[in-house]
């Protein structure tokens, strides 16, 4: 639906009927709500209810999404006493967890949350950002192509269907992290069940969800001594000599659960989007193995099922879109919806494999933008690369139509991926 601006005003209800739900439903798994066209053209600061029942306002635009990400004044404190929950589990989900680390209990004054913003969290970047150079993660481009290619070889023994989620889309990205955190390869699987849990907004109780981040607190909290008594070559010993304590322990349960998710979802989003319209897209990269970079690039800008987008506390009365935000609202920020605004990108309904420049907004923007992105550009066109050479035939098992959408989940993803060759 090309996006019409015409403002009709800030509500939602002059477009959509009542207080829309969010997040809004796909109406498959690999196409946009009309939802996001509809208020970028009409009412790009709307009113919306969250899983919690809360309220919270919701952006769609490119502009009013890379401005409110790259300001200051929107915060991080979705703790707050004024601040709208997420989740509708007892604590409001995990934006609203004063630490994952303490299984929600530290309070405003200690290590980790200072970490969260101001000079506190530029101290983290500068210390944690140095892992994740291009230059150091280039050197990991020779590794993970070994393991992408032993997990192909897995996938092809095991013979068709497979599923690339949990054949090749999990394993990369947590084999990765973890040996970049220095965690034992036997305690990678215990992962996936720490973070589905701690991430999805509607699926778990309230006493699963403690459970969980007990679990992953006190196994993070036995490693991080353990590598500060003995030092190995990996993130967590080196930053050990920086850090105290608790804060190797955010930091290590931060990486391991966004340096996989995310990635591990998106690995199969996008095979699934390349192959859903195989001749365009599959057979062109096959022919020209040049534009897997930008078509990584276009595959994150085009996900149109990336999950909940980023939550933001409005920490004093500014105006966005035309729009006055008290103090103390909650602000969502859609980055998948600006990403597809035809204000900010030619053809934003299409999947351009060449499309140059893409300053897309999947990683956001500012001082909170995804630490690890490069890591995760590499991982994309690693797969990429060694799938096309692999396994050239590659096709979807069904019609892309069928693909089932993973429901609740902070940051999306797709139930099942089958593919054969």
């Amino acid at each position: 639906m090309p996006d019409d601006r015409a403002h009709a005003g800030n509500d939602p209800a002059a477009v959509l009927e009542g207080l829309p739900p969010y997040p809004f439903p796909n109406p498959t798994a690999l196409e946009p709500p009309p939802e996001w066209a509809q208020l970028r053209a009409r009412c790009p600061v709307a009113r919306i209810e969250l899983a919690s029942g809360d309220e919270a306002l919701l952006l769609t635009r490119y502009d009013d999404v890379r401005a409110m990400l790259s300001d200051p004044r929107f915060s991080r404190q979705l703790d707050a006493d004024d601040a709208s929950r997420v989740s509708d589990s007892d604590d409001g989900g995990v934006f609203s967890r004063p630490s994952a680390s303490t299984g929600g209990e530290a309070a405003a004054d200690e290590p980790e949350a200072s970490m969260l913003g101001g000079p506190g969290h530029r101290r983290w970047r500068r210390l944690v950002g140095k892992a994740f150079t291009v230059k150091r993660v280039q050197a990991l481009r020779p590794g993970m192509t070994e393991l992408a290619e032993q997990l192909i070889t897995d996938i092809v023994e095991a013979g068709a269907p497979a599923n690339i989620g949990p054949a090749l889309g999990f394993p990369l990205p947590v084999f990765v992290i973890c040996d970049l955190l220095g965690v034992p390869r036997d305690d990678r699987g215990r992962f996936a069940h720490w973070s589905d849990t701690m991430l999805n907004m509607t699926r778990f109780s309230q006493d699963e969800i403690d459970r969980s981040g007990r679990e992953f607190y006190q196994y993070m909290t036995e490693l991080v001594a353990t590598k500060r008594s003995a030092p190995g070559d990996d993130l967590l010993s080196a930053l050990a000599a920086d850090m105290t304590a608790s804060e190797l322990v955010m930091t290590g349960q931060g990486l391991l659960i966004a340096g996989h998710e995310t990635t591990a979802n998106m690995i199969g989003k996008m095979v699934a989007m390349l192959l859903a319209d195989r001749e365009r897209r599959w057979e062109r990269l096959l022919a020209d193995p040049s534009l897997v970079p930008p078509a990584v690039e276009e595959a994150l800008r085009f996900d149109a099922n990336p999950g909940f987008g980023m939550p933001r506390y409005v920490s004093e009365e500014t105006v966005v879109g035309g729009t006055t935000l008290p103090r103390g609202t909650t602000v969502v920020c859609s980055m998948a919806s600006g990403n597809r605004d035809t204000d900010a990108f030619d053809g934003a309904g299409e999947m351009d494999l060449a499309r140059r420049p893409n300053p897309h907004l999947a990683f956001g923007v500012g001082p909170h933008s995804c630490v690890g992105q490069q890591l995760a550009r590499v991982e994309l066109q690693t797969v990429l690369e060694v799938l096309l050479r692999r396994l050239p035939t590659l096709e979807l098992v069904g019609d892309a139509a069928d693909l089932r959408a993973r429901q609740g989940l902070i940051v999306g993803g797709i139930d099942q991926v089958l593919v054969r060759w």
